[in-house]
Parts: structure tokens; sequence; C-alpha cells
């Protein structure tokens, strides 16, 4: 006699499988059965645990955005002058960007097709302009140079962040730590947006 497969998934480790499968195929191009087959249950024991592929996608995105918010209120994030703040801010975005890979990575790939992701986006919007607020602060207190418009300085330091998701590897041989990666954002960043006086 054989006996069945018990369910020992939590949802926890369900959610890292959803999150795995999601960033290979994309969200749209998976199906609860791709979900069932990577996790090695039933398509039943997975609504044991979620009531749908659109809940863990919520669950997934929401473990990056509160990692992310988080990281706003922090005592580096509320206190001292906007460039200090500024550069704690890109400096534990980029950490929170590592410890969480997976969960950015999804973040930052949707596309505003279901209520969720469009949710995600807008919530993206609100991060980033919180950020961008921390740039104008500290432009206009003449700590970065006058001569690099503000906007284009906010995508340049969002687009060098968010970039870490496509080619960070920690697994690799030799990859640089978080520590590594988050040194080398802000200096690169700031050393050619602050001014020195």
């Amino acid at each position: 006699m054989t006996m069945a497969k018990r369910d020992t998934y939590t949802p926890e480790s369900l959610l890292a499988v959803a999150v795995k499968v999601f960033n290979e195929r994309g969200y749209d191009g998976t199906s609860m059965e791709h979900l069932s087959k990577a996790a090695g249950i039933s398509k039943s024991s997975i609504y044991h645990h979620v009531k749908s592929k659109e809940e863990l996608l919520r669950l997934a995105i929401s473990r990056a955005l509160d990692e992310l918010f988080a990281v706003l209120r922090e005592p580096g994030a509320t206190e001292g002058r906007a460039v200090e703040r500024l550069e704690y801010v890109t400096r534990r975005t980029v950490e929170v960007l590592i410890a969480e890979l997976p969960y950015v990575t999804l973040l930052l790939r949707v596309r505003g097709n279901t209520d969720t992701e469009r949710w995600a986006m807008e919530r993206r919007r609100e991060f980033d302009h919180q950020v961008a607020g921390l740039l104008k602060e500290a432009a206009g207190d003449g700590d970065l140079r006058a001569d690099v418009d503000v906007r284009l300085a906010t995508r340049l330091l969002f687009g060098m962040i968010n970039s870490v998701v496509e080619w960070y590897r920690p697994e690799r041989s030799g990859a640089a730590t978080s520590d590594e990666v988050a040194d080398a954002v802000v200096h690169t960043a700031f050393a050619g947006l602050r001014t020195y006086r």
C-alpha cells in the first residue's frame, strides 16, 4: 500500500514557488497547473492555502512593497539633510531589492493587466514619488548639482537601482555582496549628482 503524498507546503513556501514560476513564465503565462507541478502538489492543495493565482500575486507584491515602504519610515530616511536621507534610502532600497530579489523582480515586471497589477503599479508610483520628493528637496538645499534636471536625475537613479534585478545573481561564484552593490550604486549616483561644499 502506498501512502499519498502529504501536503507539506506552508503559505510561505508555496508563495516562494509561485514567485519563481511567475518570474520564469510571466504572471499571464502561468496557470494553476504550472504552479501545482512546480510545487509537486495538487491544485486542490494550492486552493487550501489561497483562493486564486491573483491572491498569490498580491501576497508576493505586498511583501516587496511592504519592505520598500518600511525603508521610508526608518530614522535614516526621516532625519537629517535631504541629501543624506536620499543616499540612505538609495542604499536601503538596493539592500531590500537584493534581500527580496524574486519578490521585487516580480513587482518590477507587473504590467497592469489585473486589478492587483494596477494596484501594485500605483503603489510603486507612490514610492517613487516619495523618493523623488527627497531628490527635489536635496536639490532645493543646494546639495545636488544645479545643471542636472531633477526629473531626469530621478529617472536615472531609479533606472540604476531597478536594473539590479536584471543582472544580480547572488548564487554566482564571486558575486558582489549586498553591501558592495549598495556602495557602488550610492557612489556612482551621488558622485555625479552631489555638490561637495
